[in-house]
């Protein structure tokens, strides 16, 4: 029997969620809900062009609104959905799929509203369903191939995970593009990261530690530096077992500097300034000045790349994984790279609630589903994921 899903919030990343549940999630009916109806439309209609099929339909929805979601989850009899809404609305539509018993994945990306959804696991436990919050690239994938690293290891100690979303060609000046929210992106730049260090959960700022990796040709040297919500619950689970577990966020060189001039002007911050009589949010103001100057273009070839490396033992003798994915835009479905990394993740773990693979409650993504078995859904999407064994010194 096929199952019923829905994507609440419709962009790109939920649009490729859509398209993947389609393909491999058992779908008989996927819902494409968005505030902006039109965007709804031309998300269900791409679908069922790229599936040959009539499959998915557009909804309008006001994701805010407990009671149409409710009238949505209820009267379609959704088995699962993809919240693909702002970080702010997560914790209200995980009350309502509690309340209508159907399971939920989100793109996560704040840390203090999954751990308020975590305080509801009772609640989703005795509802009989399974949510399961920060789904996507990073955090998301990183967290389960960061697993998927320590698994090919007897004991891990350290586990450092890099991740980046960028343009195939550096664009001047910023060398970068964005292709989610501008709110998503400005929030992993502000506050304290939740890493382990020396074995116990710590608060590290974000844009610090920077350093320099290497990657083949034609993407060359990157660099790398704290950014917050990549790891959440992980800093916790893993508390006490691993010495190290910090996650980086990659860009082309010279990024980093015009990050910082930004946080030295106090452009990050939310609170309210007084300005020449009004009060305006610095944040708001950077996000109305600073989108249009990096919003990609829907047909922007770009890249992904999820770099892990886990340090331990391996039958006595010290030795690491490392773990490496690197991601291009598709140019036969039109999905970049990110789509395919945030969406495809999200939905392969939808699909797993949906069919009562996942522990029943609010679950952490590191205890959703083993590396293993999600290194080998990921490859029938074609995700050439390498793993490289090796001995320390």
């Amino acid at each position: 029997m096929g199952k019923n899903y829905a994507i609440i919030g419709s962009g790109r990343q939920g649009t490729a969620s859509a398209y993947d549940l389609a393909c491999y999630g058992e779908a008989d009916l996927i819902l494409l809900a968005d505030s902006d109806e039109h965007q709804a439309e031309i998300a269900a209609t791409r679908i069922n062009r790229l599936l040959k099929a009539d499959l998915a339909r557009a909804v309008l929805l006001d994701a805010s609104d407990v009671t149409s979601v409710t009238e949505l989850l209820e009267d379609h009899q959704i088995d699962a959905f993809v919240a693909g809404t702002p970080y702010s609305l997560n914790l209200g539509l995980t009350q309502t799929a509690i309340q209508t018993r159907s399971g939920m994945t989100d793109l996560g990306g704040n840390s203090d509203v999954v751990h308020a959804q975590l305080d509801l696991n009772d609640q989703a436990k005795g509802a009989g369903i399974s949510i399961v919050p920060d789904c996507g690239l990073g955090p998301g994938m990183t967290t389960t191939l960061a697993l998927y690293a320590m698994e090919q290891l007897d004991e891990a100690l350290e586990v450092f995970i890099w991740d980046c979303g960028l343009p195939q060609k550096p664009i001047p000046p910023w060398n970068y593009s964005l292709t989610f929210s501008i709110g998503g992106l400005t929030n992993e730049y502000y506050g304290d990261c939740l890493f382990i260090r020396d074995g116990k959960t710590t608060l590290v700022p974000a844009l610090e530690e920077l350093e320099m990796l290497d990657f083949p040709e034609p993407i060359g040297t990157l660099e790398a530096f704290t950014t917050s919500g990549g790891i959440t619950t992980a800093a916790t689970t893993f508390a006490g077992k691993l010495r190290t577990l910090q996650n980086k966020t990659m860009r082309y060189p010279g990024h980093y500097d015009a990050l910082k001039v930004i946080q030295r002007l106090g452009l990050l911050e939310t609170e309210l300034i007084d300005f020449e009589g009004r009060e305006i949010s610095p944040r708001e103001m950077l996000h109305k000045l600073w989108e249009p100057q990096i919003r990609a273009a829907p047909d922007t070839p770009d890249l992904g790349i999820i770099r892990i490396l886990a340090i331990g033992e391996k039958d006595g003798n010290p030795m690491e994984a490392q773990v490496q994915l690197i991601l291009y835009y598709d140019d036969e479905t039109g999905f970049t790279a990110m789509e395919q990394g945030t969406g495809w993740h999200a939905a392969i773990i939808t699909a797993a609630l949906a069919h009562a693979k996942v522990p029943f409650g609010v679950i952490p993504v590191e205890k959703a589903m083993s590396g293993t078995d999600f290194v080998d859904e990921a490859s029938k999407r074609g995700f050439n994921i390498e793993l490289e064994l090796r001995p320390t010194s």
